[in-house]
């Protein structure tokens, strides 16, 4: 192994070291509270070191988020390799790919959405904005496939599936932040799971043709 080779896996040890301590500190603090210098401390690091990997708390926590991304991107991408799913199951799949997203880490998918959503994203790097951007396009490229095959077959209405894969991103992102609003304001909350099969048969009813209903 050469010397630039132990640099880079070196400084990627340090990088995950860093993002292992902040995702601790931010399920304790929560974002708003943790500070870099918390971060620091976790990771047993100097701050001065944290700055050496993220600009600032913003950029730390948005790359957590891609861990996220690109599990979502994986799990669409074996739905869409399935062969001769039905519409039922193609709507079930996505269905179970959504609720495994929000299983795989919930907190930071929360707080992902409330990132995406804000200025705080004005204060990451164009690279890593730009990594964001593609992950997630690619996502919803990936999910209008799986609605395209329900077109061309004529299961699904004949409407932009990317439109479709729009809705399913809208639907699932606003479940789950009004989920965790409940539990905020400690009012009675519904099983997210259960909420979530509900929107879909819905949603499915609605994408159907007439006559396949």
């Amino acid at each position: 192994m050469g010397i630039q080779e132990r640099k880079e896996r070196e400084r990627e040890r340090r990088r995950q070291q860093i993002m292992v301590a902040a995702k601790r500190v931010f399920s304790v603090k929560g974002f708003s509270k943790a500070t870099m210098e918390d971060i620091a401390k976790e990771a047993e690091l100097s701050p001065g070191t944290l700055y050496l990997y993220f600009k600032n708390k913003d950029e730390l926590y948005a790359s957590l988020s891609l861990r996220i991304l690109q599990y979502l991107l994986i799990r669409l991408e074996h739905v869409n390799a399935e062969p001769d799913l039905t519409p039922d199951q193609m709507i079930e799949s996505l269905k179970e790919t959504m609720y495994d997203v929000y299983e795989f880490d919930p907190l930071i998918l929360v707080n992902m959405f409330h990132l995406q959503s804000s200025e705080a994203l004005k204060n990451l790097t164009p690279e890593l904005l730009s990594e964001i951007r593609d992950l997630s396009q690619n996502s919803l490229n990936t999910m209008a496939k799986i609605f395209e095959k329900g077109i061309n077959n004529g299961a699904f209405v004949e409407k932009n599936p990317l439109v479709f894969s729009d809705i399913v991103w809208a639907l699932f992102s606003g479940i789950v932040l009004w989920e965790e609003s409940k539990r905020i304001f400690n009012q009675e909350s519904n099983s997210l799971k259960e909420t979530l099969e509900t929107a879909f048969e819905i949603f499915a009813q609605g994408i159907k043709k007439m006559e396949r209903r």
